[in-house]
Protein backbone atom coordinates (compact mmCIF):
# COMPACT_ATOMS: atom_id res chain seq x y z
CA UNK A 1 0.00 0.00 0.00
CA UNK A 2 2.55 2.71 0.53
CA UNK A 3 4.60 2.06 -2.49
CA UNK A 4 0.97 2.19 -4.12
CA UNK A 5 0.94 5.52 -2.21
CA UNK A 6 3.98 6.75 -3.33
CA UNK A 7 3.25 6.18 -6.92
CA UNK A 8 0.28 7.59 -6.83
CA UNK A 9 2.02 11.24 -5.23
CA UNK A 10 4.19 10.89 -8.33
CA UNK A 11 7.52 9.11 -7.54
CA UNK A 12 8.97 6.22 -9.62
CA UNK A 13 7.17 5.40 -12.43
CA UNK A 14 4.95 2.41 -13.23
CA UNK A 15 3.90 0.73 -10.22
CA UNK A 16 6.28 -2.37 -11.64
CA UNK A 17 9.76 -0.57 -11.61
CA UNK A 18 8.73 1.75 -9.23
CA UNK A 19 9.80 0.44 -6.20
CA UNK A 20 10.04 -2.73 -4.11
CA UNK A 21 9.10 -3.31 -0.82
CA UNK A 22 11.86 -5.43 1.12
CA UNK A 23 10.92 -5.14 5.08
CA UNK A 24 10.99 -8.34 6.89
CA UNK A 25 13.37 -9.24 9.67
CA UNK A 26 16.73 -8.44 9.03
CA UNK A 27 15.66 -5.35 6.65
CA UNK A 28 18.06 -3.26 8.39
CA UNK A 29 15.40 -0.78 9.23
CA UNK A 30 14.10 -0.19 6.10
CA UNK A 31 10.86 -1.54 4.58
CA UNK A 32 11.15 -0.39 0.91
CA UNK A 33 13.14 1.81 -1.67
CA UNK A 34 11.74 3.62 -4.46
CA UNK A 35 12.73 5.66 -7.32
CA UNK A 36 12.77 9.32 -6.35
CA UNK A 37 11.73 9.85 -10.44
CA UNK A 38 11.34 8.26 -13.85
CA UNK A 39 14.78 8.18 -14.27
CA UNK A 40 16.04 6.58 -10.96
CA UNK A 41 18.59 9.27 -10.48
CA UNK A 42 18.01 8.92 -6.41
CA UNK A 43 15.88 6.45 -4.18
CA UNK A 44 13.82 7.05 -1.41
CA UNK A 45 13.68 4.91 1.60
CA UNK A 46 10.82 3.59 3.40
CA UNK A 47 9.29 2.30 6.83
CA UNK A 48 6.12 1.77 7.90
CA UNK A 49 5.39 1.15 11.49
CA UNK A 50 1.68 0.12 12.34
CA UNK A 51 1.74 1.59 15.98
CA UNK A 52 -0.74 2.50 18.42
CA UNK A 53 1.88 5.07 20.38
CA UNK A 54 3.58 7.74 19.25
CA UNK A 55 6.71 7.41 17.33
CA UNK A 56 9.48 9.08 18.89
CA UNK A 57 13.22 10.22 18.42
CA UNK A 58 14.94 7.17 18.84
CA UNK A 59 12.99 5.31 15.69
CA UNK A 60 13.43 7.97 13.80
CA UNK A 61 16.91 8.71 14.33
CA UNK A 62 17.70 4.77 13.84
CA UNK A 63 16.00 4.83 10.43
CA UNK A 64 18.14 7.80 9.67
CA UNK A 65 20.97 5.66 10.18
CA UNK A 66 19.65 2.87 8.54
CA UNK A 67 19.30 4.91 5.33
CA UNK A 68 23.31 4.85 5.52
CA UNK A 69 23.06 1.05 4.50
CA UNK A 70 22.04 2.10 1.01
CA UNK A 71 23.78 5.81 1.19
CA UNK A 72 19.87 7.11 0.53
CA UNK A 73 19.84 11.05 1.33
CA UNK A 74 15.83 10.70 1.53
CA UNK A 75 13.68 8.86 2.99
CA UNK A 76 10.18 8.63 4.32
CA UNK A 77 9.12 7.36 7.78
CA UNK A 78 5.39 6.34 7.52
CA UNK A 79 2.87 5.89 11.04
CA UNK A 80 -0.26 4.83 11.61
CA UNK A 81 -0.29 6.80 14.89
CA UNK A 82 1.72 10.26 14.93
CA UNK A 83 5.45 11.47 16.14
CA UNK A 84 6.31 13.22 18.94
CA UNK A 85 7.45 16.73 18.76
CA UNK A 86 10.98 15.72 19.63
CA UNK A 87 10.99 13.55 16.60
CA UNK A 88 9.64 16.31 13.99
CA UNK A 89 12.53 18.72 15.37
CA UNK A 90 14.84 15.69 14.89
CA UNK A 91 14.50 15.47 10.96
CA UNK A 92 14.37 19.70 10.72
CA UNK A 93 18.26 19.46 12.12
CA UNK A 94 19.18 16.73 10.32
CA UNK A 95 20.89 16.42 6.67
CA UNK A 96 19.27 13.42 5.07
CA UNK A 97 15.61 14.62 4.37
CA UNK A 98 13.23 12.53 5.88
CA UNK A 99 8.88 13.44 5.56
CA UNK A 100 7.00 11.95 8.31
CA UNK A 101 3.89 10.84 7.32
CA UNK A 102 1.37 10.29 10.32
CA UNK A 103 -1.87 8.33 10.34
CA UNK A 104 -4.18 11.57 9.49
CA UNK A 105 -2.00 12.17 6.49
CA UNK A 106 -1.85 9.16 5.36
CA UNK A 107 -5.21 8.73 5.36
CA UNK A 108 -6.19 11.75 3.49
CA UNK A 109 -3.32 10.96 0.78
CA UNK A 110 -5.05 7.49 0.28
CA UNK A 111 -8.63 9.12 -0.10
CA UNK A 112 -6.95 12.05 -2.59
CA UNK A 113 -5.40 9.62 -4.81
CA UNK A 114 -7.71 6.86 -4.56
CA UNK A 115 -5.14 4.36 -3.39
CA UNK A 116 -7.05 1.59 -0.76
CA UNK A 117 -10.30 3.17 -1.33
CA UNK A 118 -13.62 3.00 -3.49
CA UNK A 119 -16.46 4.98 -3.88
CA UNK A 120 -19.83 4.14 -2.41
CA UNK A 121 -21.87 6.72 -3.13
CA UNK A 122 -21.28 10.28 -4.15
CA UNK A 123 -24.51 12.95 -4.36
CA UNK A 124 -24.66 16.89 -6.29
CA UNK A 125 -25.64 19.17 -3.80
CA UNK A 126 -27.60 21.45 -6.28
CA UNK A 127 -28.30 25.70 -5.55
CA UNK A 128 -30.66 28.24 -7.17
CA UNK A 129 -28.86 30.06 -10.45
CA UNK A 130 -30.53 33.15 -9.89
CA UNK A 131 -28.88 34.84 -12.49
CA UNK A 132 -30.93 32.26 -15.19
CA UNK A 133 -33.82 33.99 -13.81
CA UNK A 134 -32.08 37.78 -14.16
CA UNK A 135 -33.32 38.01 -17.64
CA UNK A 136 -36.18 36.48 -17.76
CA UNK A 137 -38.07 39.20 -15.74
CA UNK A 138 -39.57 41.51 -17.46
Amino acid sequence: MVVDLLVALGYGGSLKDAGQAIGKSGDGGIDGIIKEDKLGLDVVCIQAKRWERTVGRPEVQAFAGSMEGVKAKKGVLISTSSFSKDAEEYVQRIERKIVLLDGKTVTRLMIEHGVGVETVRTFDIKKVNFDYFENDIG
